[in-house]
């Protein structure tokens, strides 16, 4: 029925009332008109002789306002919502959808039904009807992905209001969804949250239509989209078909546009009061399986949750025995440490590739290193936290390698290998309790390389003896080959003061005499 048919069917109910005798202000309070408008219809009907015999049909009575009626007042309705203007209009602003302002609305004491909100929003709010075409799939067929803004919520962790996003899947056919709120759009929350879906589901599409994100598709183009490597694994482990969607055209995705991140975001989220993240997702779950999952939709005008447990569920494809392992890409630079740094952590890779970028894939428990040619050169276990280095000594430079694994353990099994005078040497280097020796203790070790552990071990039996084992005296010992060399006979200081008396030793004769 058209607005200008319920006009004239409001204009017939006048007239009855007219006709019993019923007061202007009583017809006013009755219809929801003013009373000017009353008063002016009751002058155009006693002048057209309405008010007496049969009355017209709503025809005759559309062409008498046409052709008699020079200035028709329309009938001013008042609508049940107007009281509550103010309250819409700021519902409105902030995109809550007519079905939850008419929820708000109840809440705050009004009695009316959902058609004369959604009338009265139509009417603050024209819209000129766009042509569209509709594309229905089959059952199992298609999937919609989308992010959309859900506002702040609490951290749990942390308890801080924190921007969150909504990341829904919706099966094109039967129109159920999937929605789980996050804190960002990276690509390891992105699939993770492809996992998640699908495990609700129970199964995964054919194809799933997504949007140009960065964590889905790294260069958007119609004819030739270039797939995030991390999404294709995930795409080939599940069975699924990625379909980006022509740039800037959303509406080639409106199921999960309007039905999906559309409804959540005015349906779910509107008016409602931030809560923790943790708390958002368990509620969503509810309100996909109750408010949103059992009603009647307005395409299909079937349930969605019905709808998808009856038909479309069996049509999905199954799921691998083992969930993915949500792989995330990466090219990352070797630095001169022999590491490269992967989400806060640093692991090494060999050394001869040193300043060149390579891949890395960072996968739940492992973390594997490929050159730009997809050759595997490295394979690390996940780092536990940020800042943890894991290292292959075989990465390092050969001539790095032996200072660096020489720790004070080390260096006294060492030096008791070469020989006793060594042992002696490093561990008084070791024992000292002011200044730390190691350094000091391997580079003495490291003197074997050049001179042989019998050199070594014989240069610090030497320095042993005359009291000077420092590591300059010792490698003194050994430039100038004085290990091969016979040891001088030391010389005794000369004598200045007898124990004994003169006169003990050389007699009495001397007695007397001064000795210096």
């Amino acid at each position: 029925m058209t607005n200008r048919r319920k006009t004239m069917i409001d204009i017939r109910a006048m007239l009855l009332q007219l006709r019993q005798g019923v007061s202007d202000r009583s017809i006013s309070r009755n219809l929801h008109m003013h009373r000017q408008t009353v008063k002016a219809y009751r002058q155009w009907a006693e002048a057209q002789g309405l008010l007496a015999g049969d009355l017209p049909d709503v025809e005759t009575l559309q062409r008498l306002l046409k052709e008699t009626l020079t200035q028709p007042p329309p009938p001013q309705n008042r609508s049940s919502v107007a009281p509550y203007r103010e309250q819409v209009l700021a519902l409105r602003r902030q995109g809550v959808e007519v079905a939850a302002i008419w929820q708000r609305l109840q809440e705050r004491g009004y009695s009316g039904g959902y058609d004369a909100v959604w009338r009265f929003v139509r009417g603050l709010e024209p819209k000129t009807p766009e042509a569209v075409v509709r594309v229905e799939t089959r059952p199992g067929q298609e999937a919609q992905v989308d992010f959309g803004y859900a506002g702040k919520m609490l951290d749990p962790v942390s308890d801080r209001l924190r921007k969150a996003w909504a990341f829904v899947m919706t099966l094109s056919w039967s129109r159920h969804q999937y929605v789980e709120f996050v804190f960002d759009q990276k690509v390891a929350t992105w699939l993770l949250c492809h996992r998640h879906a699908f495990e609700y589901f129970g199964g995964a599409p054919q194809r799933v239509v997504i949007d140009n994100l960065k964590a889905g598709i790294t260069r958007a183009s119609w004819d030739d989209p270039q797939v995030q490597h991390a999404y294709g694994e995930c795409a080939e482990h599940y069975g699924f078909l990625i379909w980006p969607n022509r740039p800037r055209t959303p509406q080639h995705k409106g199921k999960v546009e309007q039905g999906g991140v559309h409804y959540v975001k005015r349906n779910f989220l509107g008016g409602r009061e931030p809560t923790t993240l943790t708390q958002a997702n368990a509620d969503v779950r509810v309100w996909c399986e109750t408010t949103a999952g059992l009603r009647i939709h307005g395409t299909t005008k079937e349930q969605p949750l019905l709808r998808f447990r009856e038909v479309e569920q069996a049509q999905l494809r199954p799921l691998p025995p083992d969930p993915y392992d949500l792989g995330v890409w990466k090219l990352v630079k070797l630095h001169r440490d022999c590491h490269i740094v992967f989400e806060g952590a640093y692991y090494s890779a060999p050394f001869r590739l040193i300043g060149q970028r390579l891949r890395v894939r960072g996968g739940a428990r492992e973390v594997r290193i490929y050159t730009r040619d997809y050759e595997l050169i490295a394979t690390h276990d996940r780092a536990q936290q940020p800042g943890q280095r894991l290292t292959h000594p075989a990465h390092l430079p050969p001539e790095k390698l032996a200072g660096l694994q020489m720790d004070r353990k080390a260096c006294r099994e060492a030096a008791e290998k070469v020989g006793p005078g060594v042992a002696q040497v490093v561990n008084a280097y070791l024992d000292e309790g002011v200044i730390d020796r190691l350094p000091t203790a391997r580079r003495l070790l490291k003197l074997r390389e050049s001179y042989g552990d019998a050199a070594l071990e014989a240069a610090c039996q030497r320095g042993l003896r005359f009291g000077d084992a420092s590591y300059r005296t010792i490698k003194r010992i050994l430039k100038e080959g004085l290990t091969e060399t016979e040891d001088p006979q030391p010389i005794a200081a000369p004598a200045k003061t007898f124990v004994r008396s003169v006169a003990d030793i050389f007699g009495a004769e001397l007695e007397g005499v001064s000795w210096n």
